[in-house]
């Protein structure tokens, strides 16, 4: 026969606190009148009863965000935990970047064993984020989209969409005797063209490091192999851009954009470089509206010839002339 267990005064002193613990939550959950269930009201800072009303605390701190978000993107986007994922780093941005910096928190210049100290800590940060051929090949890639597209003045969606692709045509295994900055630069002219803001052949060439011919045929396989479906480019698309550049009005690109639709009325624009198009419009445009700028202006901008400007914009007047006539 075993001896009961002995109850110290500490014991029982213990079991008593959680005992009125206890009764405490219950009475936290209760209302203190009817005995309802007790909610809280977020939007007025309150807690209440949910049958009869009654307001039993008020003035509480919303310790959630100040800000609102409609979908988790939205969330993920505001949030202050840590910075977004984005497709445009090889590492989807989760990893540790270690400043370059050689100052502590409090802006004070380290000492030179501990700037040596993080020199070595940044080398082995950098080798554990590009730990295969790869990740090395995804960082590279991804930089040079990044470059380009700084360069041509594109956007932050265009930019992520040209990473998303390039990360196809690698896991697709389109790179094999194919240069990697051929694959990114093909993958950022694509993605300009799906966004709605293309850019000519001879814009991305120019930025590139890789020739104009290369790039049209990457490109071409690219879409063909990944299946992208890349609408022709609309040389619509290009007249803001033009009109920007050579600081015209904007009457000049309503006159463009009007020349240009009755153009495609006519049937005249199938077969002719957008580029070519829209730069004659946006010369036309600036004649009909008075305002002086040359057709070697307007080449310079487009990246086109003189010859091509004349010629198209002899076409677009015939177009408009003929739906007057």
């Amino acid at each position: 026969m075993t001896d009961p267990p002995i109850r110290t005064r500490s014991d029982e002193r213990r079991q008593t606190e959680q005992t009125k613990s206890l009764e405490d939550a219950d009475e936290r959950e209760q209302c203190p009148e009817c005995g309802g269930r007790l909610v809280s009201d977020t939007e007025h800072a309150e807690t209440l009863c949910d049958d009869c009303g009654l307001v039993v605390e008020e003035g509480e701190i919303d310790r959630g965000p100040e800000w609102r978000a409609f979908d988790s993107a939205e969330k993920d986007q505001k949030s202050r935990v840590g910075a977004p994922t984005t497709k445009m780093m090889h590492d989807q941005g989760l990893s540790t970047n270690i400043g370059w910096q050689d100052r502590d928190a409090y802006g004070k210049a380290l000492s030179s064993r501990q700037r040596q100290k993080m020199q070595r800590l940044r080398t082995w940060n950098e080798r554990f984020r590009t730990r295969d051929s790869k990740e090395r090949n995804l960082k590279q890639a991804l930089g040079e989209i990044d470059r380009m597209a700084s360069a041509l003045g594109l956007p932050e969606n265009v930019r992520e969409t040209a990473s998303v692709i390039y990360r196809r045509a690698l896991e697709e295994d389109l790179l094999p005797g194919r240069s990697i900055e051929g694959v990114a630069t093909a993958s950022l002219y694509a993605a300009a063209r799906q966004a709605g803001t293309p850019r000519s052949l001879d814009e991305i060439s120019a930025v590139s490091r890789v020739e104009k011919d290369e790039i049209a045929r990457t490109y071409r396989y690219v879409i063909r192999e990944l299946g992208l479906e890349v609408k022709p480019a609309d040389p619509e698309s290009y007249v803001p851009r033009f009109v920007s550049d050579l600081d015209l009005s904007d009457e000049t690109e309503r006159r463009a954009r009007q020349l240009l639709k009755t153009a495609k009325d006519a049937g005249i624009h199938s077969g002719k470089s957008p580029v070519g198009l829209a730069a004659a419009a946006v010369y036309a445009g600036a004649l009909l509206t008075n305002e002086k700028v040359t057709q070697n202006d307007v080449g310079d901008v487009a990246s086109i010839s003189e010859v091509t400007i004349r010629n198209r914009y002899h076409e677009l007047l015939e177009a408009e002339e003929g739906t007057a006539a």
